[in-house]
């Protein structure tokens, strides 16, 4: 099935199966992210998502919200918040099919981690095979959905 074969990947990804390339590139999409993210964080969309998340209930508020020193909300609200602030201004990074790959990945990683027992945090270079297995599935979901192929190229 397709679900065993995304298991199979999954299970099967090694950090020495990234490359010294597939490592400087995932660095500067993870920075790229992060300030569109930052910048992304100053919108109104972002603010409206904000205010939303902040009124829902959650007994496990650990995970930061960009732009927001001090405000933490459930590990869910917080990779939704910060997926909407890296991608309301649309400067998020892309490739055909029309993807935005950090935008989804990078904030649930990150909201992820910070749920971790502290003695139990990923390594820079767990956290970058985390990130690029992310990318890998987002993108084998999108290359797979018919709704990728009606997309036109510009």
């Amino acid at each position: 099935t397709v679900t065993s074969s995304f298991a199979s990947f999954i299970h099967a990804a090694r950090p020495e199966h990234l490359s010294q390339t597939v490592r400087q590139r995932s660095k500067r999409m993870i920075l790229d992210s992060i300030g569109v993210g930052l910048v992304g964080s100053t919108t109104r969309v972002f603010d409206i998502a904000l205010r939303y998340c902040r009124e829902l209930y959650s007994s496990v508020a650990v995970s930061s919200v960009y732009g927001k020193p001090g405000v933490k909300l459930s590990p869910t609200l917080a990779a939704f918040t910060n997926g909407v602030a890296t991608h309301s201004m649309d400067f998020d990074d892309t490739w055909h099919p029309a993807t935005h790959p950090s935008g989804a990945v990078l904030p649930a990683l990150l909201a992820a981690s910070q749920m971790l027992p502290p003695n139990t945090k990923p390594s820079g270079l767990d956290f970058l095979l985390a990130f690029n297995v992310g990318l890998e599935v987002q993108g084998r979901l999108m290359h797979f959905s018919i709704e990728a192929h009606d997309i036109p190229k510009r």
